[in-house]
């Protein structure tokens, strides 16, 4: 089966850009304050072989953003949809609602409410399906992709151990991501996890029966896989890894913090 390229990171590479990002909203104010910036990642990725392209809407939710945050996710999706070729996907994200590498603070089925505006909101601004994305927890990951599939978009789920695996096991992101699996989704996915340790996470999907894809981030920044070594050689480092990933059974790849457009051209080039 072809394998399709996912694009990379936003918020690393606006930083890397120059674009000052603060919490709880992270990269989302970039889409009215840095707006030619985030249209030109989007740009840079669809030119070096991205063909599915990931709206900056990770942190345009009610409690990350603010009263404004219906504005700022429509502008994300029509900079997203403006700046990649016609017939090309544009993903909605849709996150934690706490912060994703704190799964303890998420409020489970009190978060049924945030996720169900922001499903809605991201398919009426004309997203082409909805990822639900770096959920670490099995209570609010279903509760988004029930609230995602209630619009009646093609819905993709994405789960992470955080950067290094503290989070969880390959055995425990496994379990999750067998409870998940038959609730509808057309794709699973593994994000955000070091690229040099995403392997075991990987294997812990692949054998569920679900098509799935890969995502990691660019690891240790003395691993040279990513971050300000985000050159040639560092992005031919990561195709290597994704490899594997792709040997497994893997059919979408692309790159999450760290990675950026480089990433994407030295996975188009070995795989789409």
């Amino acid at each position: 089966m072809p394998v399709q390229i996912l694009d990379g990171a936003m918020g690393t590479e606006l930083i890397a850009r120059g674009v000052a990002l603060e919490g709880p909203a992270w990269s989302a104010r970039a889409n009215l304050e840095a707006s030619e910036q985030v249209a030109s990642i989007h740009r840079a990725y669809a030119d070096a072989g991205a063909t599915l392209h990931t709206a900056n809407t990770f942190r345009t939710q009610p409690r990350a953003y603010g009263s404004d945050w219906k504005t700022a996710l429509r502008a994300a999706v029509r900079l997203a949809r403006g700046s990649v070729p016609h017939g090309q996907a544009v993903l909605g994200s849709m996150a934690p609602v706490e912060d994703c590498y704190e799964p303890h603070r998420s409020p489970g089925e009190g978060s049924r409410g945030d996720h169900r505006e922001v499903a809605r909101a991201l398919a009426d601004a004309g997203c082409d399906m909805l990822l639900c994305e770096t959920f670490a927890t099995e209570a609010e990951a279903r509760v988004a992709v029930e609230e995602a599939l209630r619009t009646g978009l093609p819905v993709w789920l994405s789960l992470t151990a955080g950067p290094f695996g503290a989070l969880l096991s390959p055995t425990e992101l496994g379990t999750i991501a067998a409870q998940l699996a038959p609730s509808g989704i057309e794709r699973l996915l593994v994000n955000c996890i070091s690229a040099t340790r995403i392997e075991p996470y990987v294997r812990a999907v692949a054998t569920l029966g679900v098509p799935f894809g890969v995502y990691a981030n660019a690891g240790r920044e003395d691993e040279g896989i990513g971050w300000s070594h985000a050159n040639d050689a560092a992005a031919a480092s990561y195709a290597t890894l994704a490899d594997d990933w792709v040997d497994l059974g893997a059919t979408v790849v692309g790159g999450c913090c760290g990675t950026g457009p480089a990433h994407s051209r030295a996975l188009a080039e070995a795989f789409a």
